[in-house]
């Protein structure tokens, strides 16, 4: 007679996992099904764990055999997706002895975080270590339990084993180590090369593509206003910002890690219901404090990209993510994350803020880099900063570049409409529109003075006026003529006129 009251079978697609009488083999099992789930989704993660771990190294044969699945499709530049690694292993012969589709299916559904593919391979790899070493103790135990066993024969095979792991140990850890490695030559000709500017042209770059922008300025003259006209740009909203163009990328990560509700009340000023689907696509923001601080943990920042899929990402501001802006320690640490979220693809904007303005430094002085307020290891590892000089609330700011990865950008008188939170440049202070409004031309002397508001300006503002009418006279816009002595300069000096507009009849 049937017995009564008897739960059905389980009928879930994972079958029990296996192990040994006491139960004490050193296995994840979790870890070895995320590593799976992850590459069934992220084709590129299985090139992360190729590194790290081989077939042997899952404690289920059956992984084993999805593994090299994976990496047969992989070779092949097929996708990884459950359903390409089904129809292979059904080729194979091998489809139901891992499960069938329904536990391929099972393992995608279970996928661990996204991007941390490689860290569950670690976890595999150790336990597989261990299994090993275990392995070697009980064939020791076994070898020595022989009648007439010679103990050097035990000791030599015993050897061997760890001789092998560590040698495979050596190999993944030169993986690990290897991964960022390149020649001097390619170092020079790839890294090196010059690259379409994310910001900017190739030879006036706001923001060049793997070196950070640093937005800096007091309060209240429009540094958020600009950062999201940039992001928007990024996001294919705009084209151009200050009349220098953007490149598009694919999905933005803002860090809006202070007073949230401003940020997206600012935000707001740009967007109407037709850019509903583009921000729900590819803008994420973060609202309010992150879990800790950059500098404490520098990974953070590269992760937090990779799990949003960003390939930007905004920190507004960096008072906010580091813990201790004056301290030197803080300041590298801060970097650290810069520059690994840099390496892993994701381009960085940061804001930032100034000293506090003291007698020695009044509001109107020109700005330069010890203006930026913390650690100078902020700034040092920064590939361009911005300066946005002005009063709070003030429509009428200017913008200095104080650090550059090409020619330098302005300074530029920009006009800010706070009711559309879109910035223009002023034309009255374009170098073009300058010398076309001066009918005996400019000297690079006299553009400085214009450009400075300085009577005298220094040797460097001249000679930075002198490259601007250079690439204009490149540029066909004006033409050079050798000034006459005892002019405005005191001596003489190079003249450029602008091209003469002729009538045509």
């Amino acid at each position: 007679m049937p017995h009564r009251n008897v739960p059905p079978p389980r009928t879930s697609p994972e079958p029990p996992v296996s192990g040994d009488a006491q139960g004490n083999t050193p296995r994840d099992p979790l870890a070895e099904r995320a590593v799976l789930g992850t590459c069934l989704h992220r084709p590129d993660d299985v090139d992360q764990v190729r590194s790290v771990l081989d077939g042997a190294d899952f404690y289920e044969p059956r992984h084993g055999t999805i593994w090299a699945a994976l990496l047969q499709l992989r070779r092949d530049e097929a996708p990884t997706s459950p359903i390409a690694v089904t129809d292979l292993l059904r080729r194979q012969g091998d489809l139901e002895r891992v499960g069938g589709p329904a536990y391929l299916h099972h393992l995608a559904d279970e996928c661990g975080e996204p991007g941390r593919a490689e860290y569950y391979a670690s976890i595999v790899r150790r336990l597989a270590g261990l299994r090993a070493v275990q392995a070697a103790g009980l064939q020791a135990v076994q070898r020595a339990g022989d009648p007439g066993a010679d103990p050097d024969e035990v000791l030599a095979a015993v050897e061997d084993l760890v001789r092998a792991q560590r040698e495979r140990s050596r190999t993944t850890a030169g993986s690990r180590l290897d991964r960022y490695m390149s020649d001097g030559w390619d170092f020079v000709t790839e890294t090196g090369a010059p690259a379409d500017p994310l910001w900017g042209t190739p030879e006036q770059t706001a923001w060049a593509k793997g070196e950070s922008l640093m937005i800096v300025g007091p309060p209240g003259v429009g540094k958020t206003t600009l950062a999201h006209q940039v992001v928007l740009a990024r996001l294919g909203v705009y084209e151009a910002v200050l009349d220098l163009p953007v490149a598009e990328g694919e999905r933005v990560l803002y860090l809006a890690l202070d007073r949230p509700p401003q940020i997206a009340r600012a935000l707001r000023r740009h967007l109407g219901p037709r850019d509903e689907p583009t921000l729900r696509d590819r803008l994420r923001v973060w609202s309010g404090p992150l879990p800790t601080t950059l500098d404490k943990e520098p990974h953070l920042l590269a992760e937090l990209s990779a799990a949003h899929k960003a390939d930007t990402v905004v920190i507004d501001s960096l008072k906010d993510a580091v813990s201790r802006l004056t301290e030197d320690e803080a300041a590298i640490a801060y970097n650290n994350a810069r520059q690994h979220a840099l390496r892993e693809g994701a381009q960085v904007l940061e804001l930032h803020h100034q000293r506090k303005s003291t007698a020695e430094a009044p509001r109107d002085q020109r700005p330069v880099l010890d203006r930026v307020y913390g650690s100078t290891w902020f700034v040092s590892g920064a590939g361009s900063v911005l300066f946005v000089a002005g009063e709070a609330g003030d429509p009428a700011v200017k913008i200095h570049h104080l650090k550059t990865p090409t020619g330098e950008i302005g300074p530029l008188p920009v006009i800010h409409n706070h009711e559309r939170g879109t910035s223009y440049v002023e034309e009255t202070l374009d170098p073009l529109a300058l010398v076309r409004a001066s009918p005996e031309g400019l000297t690079p002397r006299e553009l400085a003075s214009h450009l400075t508001e300085e009577a005298k300006p220094s040797r460097a503002d001249v000679e930075k006026a002198r490259r601007k009418l250079d690439q204009l006279a490149r540029a066909g816009h004006v033409e050079r003529t050798q000034g006459s002595a005892g002019g405005t300069g005191g001596g003489s000096q190079a003249r450029y006129r602008a091209h003469r507009l002729v009538a045509v009849s």
